[in-house]
């Protein structure tokens, strides 16, 4: 793994402030299959916004199991939440030129049935992510304020249709996260962040990969399975969550990816 940043230094800066940025994480070859994955979904569902590709899509979708699953971005994940790691979600934010929507201020924990609220999220770039095509922008050391209300909000296009009153934030102190494609930043569930909209010639594509240690119940009905559950790494604490199998390719479910042929790895399928 590849960053400006030794790992202990990332997690001393996540630590203080909220987030932080690993740079070169996965290679551009895979940032190419990301780039064409989003393709691959924007021709199976024609009818849904490129924004709006999430947790619903992934039970047997092999390449996002793989992309996911990537040992680069879990060896980044375990310096954040130790080496027994699950997904939560996944969610590429994918904002077309010039008709990108925003993401109102939010906290992400506000809206997940996670307990205790133990859960990273790590923000993919597949392309340069800039203030012009609407980058994320983050209010630091937020981590430590309690969730404050979501408010219903469709006065303007946005991703959550949702966000926190915008009295209280102080956008004076906002950072600009820049990335590369194939960097990843670093987020805590509690800090307070957004993105404008995306009036540039470029897109801004990213996916948002939320990482939980298995310690962490995802609080769904009796019997109900997590409709994107899976053990990554390490192991299942009994009677926490119930796990999918990895997804097998299949070209009815999943695009064509390098190392399909060994997908999924021993003793995941």
């Amino acid at each position: 793994m590849q960053t400006d940043l030794q790992v202990s230094e990332l997690r001393r800066q996540y630590d203080i402030e909220g987030y932080c940025i690993a740079r070169n994480a996965i290679d551009p070859e895979l940032v190419q299959e990301v780039r064409d994955h989003l393709d691959w979904l924007a021709k199976r569902h024609p009818d849904v916004r490129p924004e709006h590709y999430h947790n619903w899509m992934i039970a047997h979708d092999a390449f996002w199991v793989r992309l996911i699953s990537d040992e680069r971005l879990l060896d980044i994940c375990e310096q954040f939440i130790g080496p027994n790691i699950a997904l939560f979600g996944s969610h590429y934010i994918a904002k077309p030129p010039r008709d990108g929507q925003a993401v109102l201020w939010h906290q992400d924990g506000a809206y997940w049935p996670l307990d205790p609220m133990e859960v990273t999220t790590l923000w993919l770039a597949a392309d340069d992510s800039t203030p012009e095509n609407g980058c994320m922008k983050v209010i630091p050391r937020t981590q430590h304020l309690e969730f404050f209300e979501m408010k219903e909000r469709t006065d303007v296009a946005n991703v959550l249709n949702s966000g926190i009153d915008e009295n209280v934030v102080d956008v004076e102190r906002a950072v600009d996260i820049i990335l590369k494609p194939g960097d990843v930043s670093i987020h805590h569930p509690n800090i307070i962040h957004g993105s404008e909209a995306n009036l540039s010639d470029k897109w801004r594509r990213g996916l948002t990969i939320r990482y939980i240690p298995t310690s962490t119940r995802i609080i769904v009905p009796e019997g109900k399975l997590w409709e994107s559950a899976f053990l990554l790494r390490g192991e299942a604490v009994p009677g926490i969550n119930k796990y999918y199998p990895f997804p097998k390719y299949d070209p009815e479910t999943s695009m064509d990816f390098k190392g399909r042929e060994n997908w999924p790895p021993p003793g995941k399928g």
